[in-house]
């Protein structure tokens, strides 16, 4: 067709040149012009899957699984869509001797949700947050829950408050009071570890009566549902829940003992928050249930890892392990309950 053409002896082959037609669009080769395409919709918000849409905003390692690397799968895995916001971007995770790579900042998190809003892709069902490793990064997370919730009031915010373990802080200390004041409040679910949670509470966790008051605090501050993911009570290992149906009435709480495996994994408490969300949304009443087969995947996958270290004839009691999650995605999709959750009267 000739006025598909364009002739190189005028100069008009100098797209400058052209005048604007939102109806007609270039070829790479330079010469021909095409009917511009429609828009094709997004699938994922224009037919959303049953389970929902998530916004993960955590740390991410080309080689292991820490972060994102250990969240995205699993919740792919449980029927979400999932779209990754890499707040650090590293060659691998820090505990070994060596690492480089980028931090994203404030600045750059708000480009990339701008970037998303102008294109109409702002319609998240949930929102999770792993680690965060500045306070200018946190308020930029608190202005995106702001602005997610301006589009879906009924967001679902899942916060793993990622400060430390065992005693040790590795975020920098003021980092305490903008979760205590400020995320705390505006969350759904909460998924702190006992460190963490006599950060954000100030009490001291030294018995199962001690985890379930403080659960009763925090929820007090905003959040329905807690979840303390692993607390050292007694020599025995626990979970312990606790969610409230209704502002009424008081919260449903209970306990699952975890099993000790004698080695230490990266990437773990990152795979119980994804797994958490994944199971509490299939349940949503039922809290216990959820941590369940989140639980009883975890320790699936935990065994096939010091199994898998042991056939490389490593013994797996003397350094951090890298977790098995591509090969234990059967026990991620299909899990078998072997951890109960036994309920507080």
């Amino acid at each position: 067709m000739l006025l598909a053409l364009r002739s190189r002896t005028n100069g008009q082959d100098d797209p400058d040149c052209q005048p604007e037609d939102s109806r007609w669009r270039r070829g790479r080769s330079g010469g021909a012009v095409y009917p511009a395409m429609a828009r094709p919709p997004i699938l994922s918000v224009a037919l959303p899957s049953d389970t929902g849409r998530v916004l993960s905003i955590q740390s991410h390692t080309v080689q292991g699984y820490v972060g994102n690397k250990s969240a995205v799968f699993p919740l792919q895995l449980l029927g979400f869509d999932v779209d990754p916001i890499n707040s650090v971007q590293f060659s691998n995770h820090t505990g070994y001797p060596k690492f480089r790579g980028q931090v994203l900042n404030g600045d750059q998190l708000w480009d990339l949700i701008e970037g998303l809003q102008e294109n109409d892709l702002l319609h998240y069902t949930h929102l999770l947050t792993g680690y965060i490793g500045s306070v200018s990064f946190l308020n930029t997370v608190l202005q995106v829950v702001e602005k997610l919730r301006s589009v879906n009031p009924d967001l679902i915010y899942v916060c793993d408050p990622v400060m430390g373990d065992e005693g040790k802080l590795y975020v920098p200390q003021e980092l305490i009071s903008v979760y205590q004041q400020k995320v705390v409040p505006v969350a759904s679910m909460l998924t702190p570890n006992q460190f963490e949670v006599e950060l954000l509470t100030g009490l001291r966790i030294t018995s199962e009566q001690d985890g379930l008051k403080a659960c009763n605090i925090l929820h007090r501050a905003g959040p329905r549902k807690v979840i303390i993911t692993s607390a050292l009570i007694e020599d025995k290992l626990l979970l312990i829940g606790s969610y409230k149906k209704t502002e009424e009435q008081p919260p449903e709480q209970f306990k699952i003992e975890i099993p000790k495996i004698p080695a230490y994994f990266t990437g773990t408490g990152d795979l119980t928050t994804a797994l958490l969300l994944g199971w509490s949304n299939k349940f949503p009443d039922n809290l216990e249930k959820a941590s369940e087969l989140a639980v009883s995947s975890l320790q699936a996958l935990l065994r096939r890892t010091v199994e898998d270290y042991k056939r490389a004839g490593f013994d797996p009691s003397t350094s951090s392990l890298e977790i098995r999650l591509i090969q234990s995605q059967d026990e991620i999709k299909n899990p078998q309950v072997t951890c109960n959750a036994v309920k507080y009267s």
